[in-house]
C-alpha cells in the first residue's frame, strides 16, 4: 500500500515539477538575453517585419501585444503579436522570439501540413480538454467504464493536439535561425546564444507533452483494470 501510494505521489510530483522547471528555464534563458543586443540592433518588430517582407509575405502585420512572452501568431487574422519587450526590445531574445513567431506565418503561407492538422484538430482539442477530465472523474467514482473510456476517447484528441504541436514548433524555431542568420540579423558568434532562447522556449512544449501523454497512459492503464 505504502509502495503504491508512494508511486503515486512520486508520479503526481514529476507531472508538477516538469512543467514548472520547464516555465523556470524560459524565464531565466529570457531573462538573460533580454539584456544582450544583437549586433543589428534591430527591434524585434524590425526583425519580423524584415522576414516577412524577405519571404514575401506582406499580408501579415505586426502588432503590439500586451503581456509577457504572450507572443503569438494569429493565423485567422494573419497578424504577428509581440508583446512590448519584444517588439521594442533590441535583444537575442527579442528577436529570436519575434523570427519564431514568424515562422509560424511563414508556414501558414506555404501550408505546412502540421499546422493544417493541427488547426483542424483544435477545436476538438478544446472540446476535449474541456470535459474529458469531469467524463473520467465520473467514471472512476461511479463505476461506470464506459463514461471513462469517453473520457481517454476525448483526452486522447487533447493529446494528439499536444504532440502535433511538437512538430510545428521545432519547425518554426529552424525556420527562425535559418532566417536570422540570412538577413544579417545575428552574426555567427551570436548563433548558439540565440538558439538557447529557442530550445528554451521548445522546452515548454515537450513538457506539456510528456505531462499530457503520461496522464493519458494512466487513465488507460486505470480503465484496462476496471475490466478485468
Amino acid at each position: 500500500m505504502l509502495g503504491g501510494l508512494g508511486g503515486y505521489l512520486i508520479y503526481i510530483a514529476l507531472l508538477l515539477i516538469i512543467p514548472i522547471w520547464a516555465q523556470s528555464k524560459v524565464k531565466r534563458t529570457y531573462k538573460k538575453y533580454s539584456k544582450k543586443a544583437t549586433s543589428s540592433h534591430m527591434t524585434g518588430a524590425e526583425v519580423a517585419r524584415k522576414i516577412l517582407n524577405d519571404n514575401g509575405i506582406y499580408n501579415v502585420e505586426v502588432q503590439e501585444t500586451k503581456g509577457v512572452l504572450s507572443d503569438h501568431y494569429d493565423p485567422r487574422k494573419k497578424v504577428v503579436r509581440l508583446s512590448r519587450g519584444n517588439y521594442h526590445g533590441q535583444s537575442m531574445a527579442s528577436s529570436a522570439i519575434a523570427a519564431h513567431e514568424v515562422g509560424h506565418a511563414i508556414q501558414d503561407a506555404q501550408d505546412y501540413a502540421f499546422l493544417r492538422f493541427r488547426s483542424s484538430l483544435a477545436p476538438l482539442a478544446a472540446t476535449g480538454s474541456n470535459i474529458s477530465f469531469f467524463l473520467i472523474i465520473a467514471g472512476i467514482l461511479l463505476n461506470m467504464s464506459g463514461m471513462l473510456l469517453f473520457g481517454i476517447i476525448f483526452m486522447s484528441a487533447a493529446v494528439l493536439f499536444q504532440l502535433v504541436t511538437l512538430p510545428v514548433e521545432f519547425d518554426a524555431s529552424n525556420r527562425a535561425m535559418a532566417q536570422l542568420v540570412s538577413t544579417g540579423t545575428i552574426r555567427n558568434n551570436e548563433e548558439r546564444e540565440t538558439k538557447k532562447v529557442l530550445n528554451a522556449a521548445a522546452l515548454t512544449y515537450v513538457a506539456a507533452a510528456l505531462v499530457a501523454v503520461a496522464e493519458l497512459v494512466r487513465f488507460i492503464l486505470i480503465y484496462a483494470a476496471s475490466n478485468e
